[in-house]
């Protein structure tokens, strides 16, 4: 599973599932610190809240994910917008524009 860009994700459902009010990572998307990738900052909040573990990519990803709009995040971020336009014109869909 890809790593997901923290600055795109709905930041108030990370806050609830994790238990804290931490502040959503400053900065553009698509500036990625590799020192402190963005599942990092996830793990961090998880771990100062008062979620009964840390943040686990396979378990808790879908749990951010699954009642938030990626169109928000596509839209955001070019990047990740190419990635899921790729996809989409590989399965002969119509691409986002």
């Amino acid at each position: 599973m890809a790593d997901f860009q923290v600055q795109v994700l709905d930041w108030l459902t990370i806050q609830k599932l994790a238990g804290h009010n931490s502040t959503v990572p400053a900065g553009h998307p698509e500036t990625v610190n590799h020192n402190k990738p963005p599942a990092y900052h996830i793990r961090e909040i998880f771990e100062k809240g008062q979620c009964r573990d840390s943040y686990v990519k396979p378990r808790d990803a879908g749990r951010i994910l699954r009642k938030n709009d990626l169109s928000v995040a596509i839209n955001q971020c070019t990047e990740l917008k190419k990635m899921v336009n790729t996809i989409i014109s590989v399965c002969g869909g119509t691409t986002i524009a």
